[in-house]
């Protein structure tokens, strides 16, 4: 046999080896953990689901007869409708490797503005209530055009922001409160988020005998927060938007190369957050009945709490409204569940305050299958 034929007789058998150990390579099966990691990247709100109901059977048995009881969650449901509503606004910014920390004071503002300029000067409602949303609107806009052109981090920025908004609001309210029977006279409108509903009342006068839910108490509130979470649900899984978003927090330089505004993208949601912000400020009205320019001095870390919760990455391109909601919902079972079992508030804020640790671990874990 010549050198030529045996050269390629070698070679022939080099490659069928080197296929071979590509084929067993791409066939290895990989372990139930790794199997686990690929599951909880598909589906990462089901980790907050999971939590959720690991929740609601331990407080099951720590408050018998307590904790179960139709007005207790009723009562959780309402203590929880401010803190998504602003997890919605927090969401769409965490999405594009943001955060917000001025969420909370945009939305104190913005009820400031509602109800001074309605009560205090006497400014129609029909005025008054928009002059309030633009004002969110506006602190939104604030926040996203200097993200954007000043090429500076939306941590400092929003901290920056934090202060100039809460200067204002002083300023603007003069540090003073208005009293729910001042707003109810001048300006009931605002107070229509607190509004009462007993689902079985309504159903019962319909002619419809639903026993199951006598004890239910809801209010516009809660409806407001649900049509809110619908409206940004659609806006992020049915539109281009909501793909833009997601692609600007995966990778903003590869969302830039395909043809992706990044920078109009980033602006148009930090004026959402803000607008969203609003709506929060019209239902913190109906909660409180009035107007505080010290009310909701926690908002800003409690909606960051519920988006991380909810298995929204830190790190952008991956969550989703619907974990933001269960997040919340986490907050206000564990809060009320410890509550009603005996232990005072330092181990509610402690309790809060793993379920966070906990949360971000799971998520770098989660984001190892990706690389």
């Amino acid at each position: 046999m010549s050198d030529n034929a045996s050269g390629s007789a070698v070679a022939e058998r080099g490659l069928k080896d080197a296929d071979q150990t590509v084929a067993s390579f791409e066939e290895r099966e990989h372990g139930i953990i790794r199997r686990v990691q690929g599951f909880l990247h598909r589906f990462p709100t089901s980790i907050p689901f999971i939590v959720l109901l690991i929740g609601i059977v331990i407080f099951s048995f720590a408050a018998p007869g307590k904790f179960l009881a139709p007005f207790n969650f009723s009562l959780i449901l309402q203590q929880v409708t401010i803190i998504a509503i602003l997890g919605c606004a927090q969401t769409l910014i965490i999405l594009t490797a943001g955060i917000d920390l001025s969420v909370g004071v945009i939305m104190i503002l913005s009820s400031v503005v509602m109800g001074r300029t309605a009560v205090v000067y006497g400014v129609p409602v029909e005025i008054a209530f928009p002059l309030g949303l633009l004002a969110g609107l506006a602190c939104g806009l604030v926040n996203g055009l200097i993200v954007t052109k000043l090429r500076l981090p939306p941590f400092i920025v929003t901290l920056g922001t934090w202060s100039i908004f809460g200067a204002l609001n002083v300023w603007y309210s003069r540090s003073e409160t208005i009293r729910q029977a001042d707003m109810q006279e001048a300006a009931p409108f605002l107070q229509l988020t607190g509004t009462i509903l007993r689902p079985y009342d309504f159903f019962a006068r319909l002619g419809l005998d639903w026993t199951f839910l006598k004890g239910w108490v809801l209010n516009y509130g809660s409806i407001v927060m649900l049509l809110v979470a619908a409206v940004i649900w659609y806006v992020l899984n049915k539109t281009a938007f909501g793909r833009h978003v997601y692609a600007t927090g995966d990778d903003p330089d590869a969302a830039r190369l395909a043809g992706i505004n990044t920078d109009r993208t980033l602006i148009a949601v930090y004026a959402l957050a803000g607008f969203i912000c609003a709506i929060a400020a019209w239902v913190l009205i109906g909660r409180i009945g009035g107007v505080s320019p010290q009310a909701g001095q926690t908002a800003n870390l409690d909606s960051i709490t519920a988006v991380v919760i909810g298995g929204t990455s830190l790190f952008g391109g991956r969550g989703s409204i619907i974990g933001t909601l269960v997040g919340a919902l986490i907050v206000g079972v564990f809060r009320n569940g410890l509550a009603l079992s005996g232990l005072e508030l330092l181990w509610q804020d402690f309790a809060v305050g793993v379920l966070i640790i906990v949360a971000v671990t799971i998520d770098q874990w989660i984001r190892k299958i990706s690389s």
